[in-house]
């Protein structure tokens, strides 16, 4: 039987974290894929042009719910370069790999976060 998730990101699945949106002066960006429908809601605090504070909605698959509570955990403390950086390997390897069906979750999440670093408080 071949395992379609990995425990880790049944954990982030289980027990999401940073779930909800930042009030102001928080950044907000939305991140969809038309070809599924999943939708991610990014929010982040900036200070010192650092990530102080990360939450996030999502409406999706078990990979992006997943995939946005991984993402904000990873988020916190870093530099907007860090963020543009971001790749979908990256967010695989938070969450111990995806599996091939679910890799549109990554992309979603790094849409997002290019999205957010662009954005001028």
């Amino acid at each position: 039987m071949q395992i379609m998730y990995s425990a880790r990101l049944l954990e982030h699945f289980r027990d999401p974290r940073n779930v909800g949106l930042l009030g102001p002066p928080a950044v907000t960006v939305d991140a969809e894929n038309p070809a599924c429908g999943d939708m991610l809601r990014l929010s982040a605090r900036f200070e010192n042009n650092r990530v102080a504070e990360a939450r996030y909605q999502t409406r999706g698959c078990t990979a992006s719910i997943a995939a946005g509570s991984a993402l904000t955990e990873w988020m916190t403390g870093k530099s907007r370069e860090e963020l543009r950086a971001l790749t979908p390997a990256m967010v695989e390897e938070l969450l111990d790999g995806l599996q091939p069906a679910s890799q549109h979750a990554a992309v979603l999440c790094v849409d997002a976060a290019k999205k957010l670093q662009a954005v001028k408080e």
